[in-house]
């Protein structure tokens, strides 16, 4: 409880302030100077816009090639009607600057289009090389942006990352294991060949069948004959050496049911699994699409 000559102390400070006058010095409280992370930012952290020129795109950024064509089209977009949504950056102390997550046609287009500004997603939480790489690849796969080698050369790399096997890669990403399988087998082509596939003269389906064949007996020089999904099989086929018997594996239900897998080469029992989880693929389609057996 306070005495009487504290009671008075308080009320003639009241009366001081009340006309105006203070006994003791005011200072105010001044905010934190911010750091080069935070310049441009708004109180929401989460979204906010900053100078274009404080983004760089990541340079382990999957995607290594951009049409030029679909760049200027987005620019002309972006200068008709702004940016409308944001893209996604994280910060990087090594490059005192945000790395673009995903987003970087759109950075490409607005850089372009001579915008000065760009609306950003902001990840707060440190990500870790895996996870930038796994949201790089996946939205580029939903996108359907990558090229065939670019997108093989992800899986490998996402697989050397975490130690994973295909099928590991396969569940992570949420794909069929026979995409992973085909698009790394691209990788044991020789460069030209890879180049010819990344460039559209030569699919990624045909260039399957001929990873399938000898390095000394595919085409080493680009021609302008288109090489075809049959003519690759064909040479595949063709210049492969005879290999031994293939084999059967019969498994057997308790419904009474048999599955029969047959392969015409030697193979693995993880190849088999592979096999019937593609087979498994298709009848789930089948029973959605109801398809009477």
């Amino acid at each position: 409880m306070k005495t009487t000559r504290q009671q008075l102390k308080d009320a003639l400070n009241n009366v001081e302030e009340s006309i105006g006058g203070r006994r003791e010095e005011s200072r105010h409280n001044l905010s934190p100077v911010p750091t080069v992370r935070d310049i441009g930012r708004r109180a929401n952290r989460t979204l906010g816009q900053i100078d274009i020129d404080r983004i760089l795109p990541d340079p382990d950024q999957p995607r290594a090639e951009f049409d030029d064509e679909a760049i200027q089209q987005l620019a002309a977009s972006l200068r008709d009607r702004g940016q409308l949504s944001p893209i996604r950056v994280r910060w990087s102390e090594r490059h005192n600057s945000w790395l673009i997550i995903s987003g970087e046609r759109r950075w490409r287009a607005a850089k372009r289009a001579g915008l000065k500004m760009m609306n950003c997603h902001f990840q707060e939480q440190t990500m870790s090389p895996t996870e930038v790489l796994e949201e790089q690849l996946i939205e580029n796969l939903l996108r359907q942006d990558l090229r065939p080698v670019e997108e093989a050369e992800s899986y490998q790399k996402l697989m050397q990352i975490n130690d994973w096997n295909g099928k590991q890669l396969a569940e992570a990403l949420n794909i069929s294991p026979t995409r992973v399988s085909r698009a790394l087998s691209l990788l044991k082509l020789p460069h030209e060949m890879r180049v010819r596939i990344d460039s559209g003269e030569v699919s990624a389906r045909a260039g399957y069948e001929l990873s399938r064949t000898p390095s000394s007996e595919l085409p080493k020089q680009p021609t302008a004959e288109r090489i075809t999904i049959q003519s690759a099989t064909k040479m595949a086929r063709s210049k492969s050496p005879r290999k031994e018997r293939g084999v059967q594996q019969t498994f057997y239900a308790d419904n009474g049911w048999q599955v029969v897998v047959r392969c015409p080469r030697r193979g693995t029992y993880a190849e088999v699994e592979q096999a019937l989880a593609v087979a498994l693929e298709e009848v789930r389609l089948r029973i959605h699409n109801r398809v009477s057996l």
